[in-house]
This record gives C-alpha cells, sequence and structure tokens, in this order.
C-alpha cells in the first residue's frame, strides 16, 4: 500500500472489513478541541487517536521533549488493543494536512506495520468527494495477539546524544519565524539547532492542503540532498510534525531519514547546548 491514499480511493473501499480508520484531529493549543471534533463528525468508522494520551508518552518537563514516543512495549499493546494485523489497511487523517496523522503513520511502521497510509487532504478532502460523516463511536475492536514485537523497524529514530550538524543535515519543521527565533509561541527558548535547515511542513502541502507532487517534493527538499554525504535528520518542537517531512520525503522517493523525537523542545532543556537564531 502507497503511503498516501486519495479520498475518491478510500470511498470505494472504506468499508472493506480489513481497513481500519483513524481520526488523528489535534490541537496543540487545546487538547481537547480533536476529540470534540471527532465527536462532531468522523468518517464512518472511525476510531479516535489522540497524541497525547495514545501517541506519546507523558511528557517530563526539563527533561524530555514535549511529546516522547510511547514506550515501544506499551505502544505494541496499544497497536494490539485496536486489534491491528498486518493483514489490516491502516488509514490515518486530521484536518491539517496530515500533520498529526502522521505521527500515527510513523509510529506504525516504527512497530514493522507497512500497510499505512494518510489520507491525502484529510477530513476536508472525504467530505469534498462526498463522504459521509457520523458521530456514532464505533465499537472496539477485536484485540489482536499478533506479535509486533518479533518485526523489524521501518522507521528510525535518533537520540539527541547523536546529533551532530557536522555529520548530518537536520531539517527542522517549523515555520521560519519560530526557526529564525522571531517568535516561540510554545517552547521557553525561541531559534534552531546550529546548522539546520529550514523545511516547514506547511511547503509539503498545495493550496488544497493536500500534499504535493513528487516533483515538486524532490525541488523542496534539494538542499538537504546537496550534501548525499551526510545522514539527513527530521526534527521540529516535540516530534510531530517533522514525522510530515518524512512523509513527504518518501513520497518523493527520497530514502527514509530518521526522526529527533525530542526535537527542540528536548534541545532546550540544557542551557549549554547552543542554540542559533536568524541574526546569527
Amino acid at each position: 500500500m502507497n503511503d498516501l491514499v486519495n479520498a475518491d480511493e478510500l470511498l470505494k473501499s472504506a468499508a472493506e472489513d480489513n481497513i481500519v480508520l483513524f481520526d488523528c484531529r489535534f490541537s496543540l493549543m487545546d487538547s481537547e478541541a480533536g476529540k470534540a471534533a471527532y465527536k462532531e463528525g468522523h468518517i464512518p468508522g472511525a476510531i479516535y487517536s489522540d497524541l497525547n494520551k495514545q501517541l506519546s508518552s507523558p511528557h517530563i518537563p526539563g527533561q524530555t521533549g514535549r511529546h516522547p514516543l510511547p514506550g515501544r512495549n506499551d505502544w505494541i499493546r496499544q497497536v494490539q488493543l485496536w486489534g491491528i494485523t498486518p493483514e489490516c489497511r491502516v488509514v490515518v487523517y486530521d484536518d491539517v494536512g496530515g500533520v498529526f496523522a502522521s505521527r500515527l503513520w510513523w509510529l506504525l511502521r516504527w512497530v514493522g506495520h507497512a500497510n499505512v497510509a494518510v489520507l491525502n487532504g484529510g477530513w476536508q478532502a472525504w467530505l469534498a468527494a462526498g463522504g459521509e460523516s457520523e458521530t456514532q463511536i464505533p465499537e472496539a475492536r477485536l484485540a489482536s495477539d499478533y506479535d509486533y514485537s518479533a518485526l523489524q523497524a521501518l522507521s528510525l529514530t535518533i537520540d539527541v546524544a547523536n546529533i551532530d550538524s557536522s555529520k548530518q543535515v537536520l531539517l527542522d519543521a517549523r515555520e521560519q519565524k519560530r526557526f529564525d527565533g522571531d517568535m516561540e509561541p510554545i517552547d521557553p527558548v525561541a531559534g534552531h539547532i546550529p546548522g539546520a535547515l529550514c523545511s516547514p511542513t506547511s511547503e509539503n502541502l498545495d493550496d488544497d492542503g493536500k500534499i504535493k507532487p513528487a516533483a515538486e517534493l524532490r525541488e523542496k527538499f534539494a538542499p538537504a540532498l546537496a550534501e548525499n554525504q551526510k545522514e539527513v535528520v527530521c526534527y521540529c518542537g516535540s516530534g510531530v510534525s517533522a514525522a510530515h517531512n518524512i512523509l513527504a520525503m518518501r513520497i518523493a522517493g527520497i530514502e527514509e531519514p530518521s526522526l529527533y523525537v525530542g526535537s527542540w523542545s528536548e534541545w532546550v532543556t540544557d542551557p549549554a547546548r547552543p542554540i542559533a537564531t536568524k541574526a546569527e
């Protein structure tokens, strides 16, 4: 299955028994907004997946980034509780072009589940294509006992101790103003990791909120590939939107980079770590 699925394609197959849908809508400014939107209407049969409660482990202020990965065994258990087996075709969506949905896409690949795709254009594209909306919460699927721990990870991480811009191309998924340190609405320190390149997730999307064609994405990531002897590492504020850059790079046919999950929010927990701004 491709990493991306269009709404018209999903309309033809959404009712198939082996398709599992996840609604990943979320707001960093209001952690209950996504669940509220889901209750007001979602793709029939979709399960709500909460960024804070299911797709992350608890944030430890001053020690971790804002959205640490769930423990691997805990995550495998969650995947089993959702009844996901390798035969399941998982489709994930949100209402911001896949920025939050790509976290679940990445996490499933992290435990070896390759059959997962992001709905191109998300909730808005589904409605525009004539898809139905329902408020009914689906019944829980039967839990699976599939041993995901035996599978090889398809997505890779790198920890803060191994971040080295002299050996890596660091791609920061945040907007230019945050990268430059002109504004910082969430984290206590503004700026970016020295040596990083700004590669905003918003530039992965067209005016309709859909992923751009592969050729345009390759052009966007060309600065990172210019130094092709270096490992590419994606980061953002807390390791969420960076997964969208990883998704976009795969769609562009580029070798998948590693994810620095802790990202900027972890980087700045240690005042000894250097920071850079536009002025520098």
